[in-house]
């Protein structure tokens, strides 16, 4: 028996069945598929110290769930050091986050209002010219007042000679300055 090259070989279908159309629509239009997803957004006011609100902007939610706020960015746009939670009745507990991703620990629903109070960052020039200034004003004051040095200062020798006034207020100022930081710390101990 021989075989036709030019003969297809069809497969046998019951009579009733009509014949598989292979492609439903000759001449298509490209469809375009757009997926719109919405971003979750949270409305924040932003306090500075109780004071304000100083700005009141959208922002959008991160992370997996997109459910975190990111604390890091708001922190670091405005110049605080920590944020709270902020109601009227004052402030809050602070906004915890995680320091890898910088975003909150606790989840916000979407197109919530979340009220926060920030804690600016202390500049260093302040605290250190705290210091001088307290540094010199004490020397002044030493030197002014002390026109003849008991003789426990005049028998007090360092190697460089006679100990000097400003030294003294040094060991003042940080004296002072140690007893307002671990103020807490004393009750606590006591």
């Amino acid at each position: 028996m021989e075989v036709n090259a030019c003969e297809s070989i069809e497969e046998l279908r019951p009579s009733g069945d009509p014949p598989p159309n292979p492609d439903p629509n000759p001449n298509p239009e490209p469809r375009r598929r757009i997926v719109r997803t919405k971003v979750p957004e949270v409305e924040i006011h932003l306090f500075n110290r109780g004071k304000g609100p100083i700005a009141t902007f959208s922002t959008s939610l991160g992370g997996w769930d997109q459910d975190r706020l990111d604390v890091q960015d708001i922190l670091e746009k405005y110049g605080f050091q920590t944020l709270y939670s902020f109601n009227s009745s004052g402030r809050g507990v602070p906004i915890r986050f995680n320091r890898k991703n910088g975003r909150s620990i606790l989840s916000y629903t979407d197109g919530s209002l979340v009220l926060v109070d920030g804690e600016p960052k202390d500049p260093l020039v302040k605290p250190i010219t705290k210091f001088l200034v307290g540094v010199v004003l004490i020397s002044i004051v030493i030197s002014v007042l002390m026109k003849d040095p008991p003789d426990w200062l005049k028998n007090l020798k360092l190697s460089m000679g006679v100990f000097p006034a400003w030294v003294l207020a040094c060991a003042v100022v940080v004296l002072v300055r140690f007893m307002k930081r671990t103020k807490g710390l004393l009750k606590f101990v006591s």
